[in-house]
């Protein structure tokens, strides 16, 4: 698809690149059979005693997790393990995780599951580092980590990217609260990604985590802040084949080339890569769904795509050049009459797209119903998380979340 420029009538998208800095060391071992490598790994990466944490019945059930304890035990490394991670993983099993590995002197975490078993973990290694700190006074904000124990996967869900990435989002249950921490320190040692292991997962957990790939390139991708042209051409190459092979196994999800081109594309949408050269990125819909998973529980690709294009109308004229060119190069829309109809244009042929497989494009698709102080109390939360204004496409404030809420309601 030929990429097509448009600023204020003229033929040409003014492009200004920020400085940056792009740290991935993340050792990737992808394909078929990639677990029986497991071992040889762990070895390599000084691993003593490991944590094997995963969440629920579908882990032992598949024989994932006997197949790895079996390795270890004719291995000899010694392991403990902590099974139970929600979706939106809580911070009391981070607790659970952190006195755990405490008691066995734990050197190193083995995630085995999704980003919710990742992040969990992820929380875990900096509470063992530091056992001195409270843990949740990272996803407070109020010091910065300094030591992190080893982590690293077995990835069988395809779409937070956390296998390569700095993030870790943990939800307190107590609070309510959803809150994410960033920090270099904590991008897992190796990651091992068989595309066969996601065969098993539910349709609307793949198109779920197929929304979530998508939403951490398109939230680098509208900016007002820095871009290039080679990195607008990766992210939009991205953006296309998710949607491609986010339909297909959306009829057939045996189809192992979707499965592996899909998984690849959650690692390189959050590793760094399709944000090089902006000014990090708008991200204000990934805080709009914090506050949505915190007080409800949805599942995180579904409401991202719940609030996207009530966020995408709320912002667009702000944002018009790079809504008019996301609507050409990736959406496939005719550029014709005005800019604004070109953009709308291709908000509306996402929103159809994500109803092609089977997502939701507003709150009573995703199943809630927020009442009207409810909807105040998100957004009075999500903006004392983002610390009184988020965003790069507009900059936006309480009053703007809140009527982003009611328009997505």
């Amino acid at each position: 698809m030929k990429a097509v420029f448009i600023e204020n009538n003229t033929d040409m998208e003014v492009l200004i690149m920020f400085n940056f800095e792009y740290y991935t060391p993340t050792k990737v071992i992808f394909g078929r059979n990639s677990e029986n490598k497991l071992v040889e790994l762990l070895q390599e990466y000084g691993a003593h005693k490991v944590l094997i944490h995963y969440g629920g019945k579908s882990a032992l059930k598949s024989g994932l997790i006997n197949k790895i304890k079996t390795a270890l035990d004719n291995s000899e490394i010694p392991y403990v393990e902590l099974g139970g991670v929600v979706p939106n993983p809580h911070l009391s099993k981070v607790r659970e995780g952190i006195e755990l590995g405490k008691r066995e002197k734990i050197d190193f975490i083995l995630a085995v599951g999704g980003g919710s078993v990742i992040d969990s973990a992820k929380a875990i290694s900096y509470g063992l580092a530091e056992p001195e700190y409270d843990v949740w006074e990272l996803f407070r904000h109020e010091r910065k980590a300094e030591k992190f124990l080893p982590v690293a996967s077995v990835l069988t869900i395809a779409a937070s990217g956390s296998e390569t990435s700095n993030s870790c989002v943990i939800t307190n249950e107590d609070t309510g609260e959803k809150r994410s921490y960033n920090d270099n320190i904590s991008r897992p040692k190796f990651t091992i990604m068989n595309p066969e292991l996601t065969m098993s997962l539910p349709d609307y957990q793949t198109e779920s985590g197929c929304a979530d790939i998508m939403m951490h390139t398109m939230e680098r991708y509208f900016t007002n802040g820095g871009n290039m042209e080679l990195t607008d051409e990766i992210a939009e190459g991205l953006l296309r084949t998710v949607m491609k092979y986010a339909e297909i196994l959306h009829n057939n999800p045996m189809n192992y080339e979707a499965r592996a081109e899909i998984m690849w594309a959650g690692s390189l949408s959050h590793n760094g890569l399709t944000g090089c050269g902006n000014d990090g990125g708008d991200f204000v819909c990934h805080a709009l769904e914090h506050e949505m998973g915190g007080m409800f529980d949805v599942t995180h690709g579904a409401g991202l795509a719940a609030i996207w294009s009530s966020w995408a109308r709320y912002v667009y004229k702000d944002c018009l050049p790079r809504f008019v060119r996301y609507a050409v190069n990736v959406m496939g829309v005719t550029h014709s009459g005005s800019d604004e109809e070109t953009a709308l244009k291709g908000i509306e042929t996402m929103e159809k797209f994500y109803h092609r497989i089977g997502m939701p494009v507003n709150m009573r698709e995703l199943g809630i119903a927020p009442t009207d102080e409810q909807i105040t109390a998100m957004a009075e939360s999500c903006s004392r998380a983002a610390g009184g204004k988020k965003g790069s496409a507009k900059v936006l404030y309480q009053k703007d979340f809140e009527e982003i809420y009611r328009m997505a309601r």
